[in-house]
């Protein structure tokens, strides 16, 4: 509850916290707009592919370009400007700068530049859940290890909801289930860039279609997006994934406790401790009233009488029985809220979420039949969607994570809904993401439980 104590500490000290952010998409650029107007924050450089787009981002942010024309990014440290460039590895090598937000969305860059930071002596703030859903367990391992912190991002959903996990287990309170809300119907697994317009039409207006990545969104509505944030939820939490993936119940924030619960107390679930993403649209299309589309939440159970009493007596949202209880956070703010996770690291030394473990992972699932000779598009894409599933599953079956699902050859064909093995693609052993989730397998694999949901009692 000190943070921004502390920042205007090293503020007035002169010795701001200094950060280099790598993708300038929306998630930067919401970052950006105010980490301008906060005291003790200091971005130094901002690398991007796309220079003149991650120029654009910081005009629409609100910054001038009088501040963005650092020549260096030791000019931008020593003289309070920002230097704006292509070259990731030069903000990672940077000794002004102490935390690293790595933010492009792309697997193999996101394990690429967290090891980099990491080998650097830097934090590294990974808004990148994909490269968190493929290889975070070991990222985290080795930043520890390094000491240094590597956090979840702040504002997104992820790290959210291990704060509600966290909230919960400090008060005392069993965790039942704990998630998010989305959007869903069961033929949104099919969903692809080109009939993603017809879905999203119908609740967001979208004036100019060319402002957004169609491939991205539909990663959002396809399933993908949930099932990577969850499992960076369990991975961080020692929550499991349900032995069947996401069942995106429909649930009102009203109902919460009731729908996740267990089914052996009337409830989705198959037990307790489990992770859900509850639906904003009933499974016949009708929108659910009171919904909780942009938020998290998590289900507790009281073990005592008085406990469940109070639920009740002060304004809990309950179960019918009494039982069990919600609580919820209504929207996030994604990039908006970034800098709790920059200070949290710089100041605290401590994440906003961490993977402690690989309990859970996501694999690439068919969307439609898929023929031998198909080159798979990956996240979003044409041919496969990420299906979450216990790690221990996934690791005794073989299972292709879908992180490394784009641009391999399909060396069989695959029937619609059935998962990927790797033996059914044509990938490289020595791509540099591929080896470094090869040795994640086999440095957790013999060590992790069984990931299973426990029965409730």
């Amino acid at each position: 509850m000190n943070l921004s104590a502390m920042l205007r500490q090293r503020q007035a000290a002169g010795r701001p916290v200094t950060v280099g952010l790598i993708g300038a998409g929306k998630f930067g650029a919401m970052f950006l707009a105010q980490a301008r107007s906060t005291a003790g924050l200091h971005v130094v450089g901002v690398a991007d592919v796309d220079v003149e787009r991650a120029r654009r981002q910081l005009a629409a942010a609100g910054w001038p370009a009088a501040a963005c024309a650092a020549p260096s990014l030791s000019e931008a440290r020593d003289g309070g400007g920002l230097h704006v460039g292509d070259d990731a590895a030069a903000l990672i090598a940077h000794e002004g700068i102490e935390v690293i937000i790595e933010a492009t969305g792309i697997p193999s860059a996101g394990i690429r530049h967290a090891s980099g930071a990491i080998a650097n002596g830097k934090h590294i703030v990974m808004v990148n859940v994909e490269a968190d859903a493929l290889a975070g367990p070991l990222l985290a391992r080795r930043a520890a290890a390094a000491g240094v912190v590597y956090s979840l991002a702040w504002g997104d959903q992820p790290a959210l909801i291990c704060e509600h996990v966290d909230w919960a287990r400090a008060c005392g309170f069993k965790v039942v289930a704990a998630g998010k809300g989305t959007r869903y119907e069961p033929h949104y697994h099919r969903s692809t860039p080109d009939t993603v317009w017809d879905i999203l039409d119908r609740y967001l207006a979208i004036k100019d279609r060319g402002s957004i990545n169609p491939k991205m969104f539909n990663s959002f509505v396809d399933g993908t997006k949930s099932a990577i944030e969850m499992t960076a939820v369990c991975n961080a939490t020692g929550l499991v994934p349900q032995s069947g993936g996401l069942a995106f119940p429909p649930a009102s924030r009203f109902d919460l406790a009731d729908v996740c619960k267990p089914r052996s107390a009337g409830g989705s679930l198959e037990g307790e401790g489990v992770t859900e993403v509850v639906s904003s649209v009933t499974r016949d299309g009708r929108d659910v009233p009171h919904h909780l589309a942009l938020g998290t939440y998590v289900v507790i159970e009281g073990e005592s009488d008085y406990t469940r009493r109070c639920f009740s007596e002060y304004a809990m949202l309950p179960d019918e029985s009494g039982r069990y209880a919600a609580l919820y956070r209504p929207i996030h703010m994604i990039g908006l809220e970034l800098g709790i996770s920059v200070a949290s690291a710089a100041l605290r030394r401590e994440p906003t979420g961490a993977p402690t473990g690989f309990r859970s992972d996501v694999v690439a699932t068919a969307k439609r039949a898929l023929k031998a000779g198909e080159t798979l598009d990956g996240e979003g894409g044409f041919c496969v969607w990420g299906r979450q599933m216990p790690a221990p599953v996934s690791l005794a079956r073989g299972l292709l994570p879908l992180g490394l699902a784009h641009e391999v050859r399909l060396l069989r064909d695959v029937a619609e809904g059935e998962s990927l093995a790797w033996s059914d693609v044509a990938h490289d052993e020595n791509d540099d993401a591929v080896r470094f989730r090869r040795e994640m397998e086999r440095t957790f694999a013999p060590a992790e439980a069984s990931g299973r949901a426990r029965p409730a009692a």
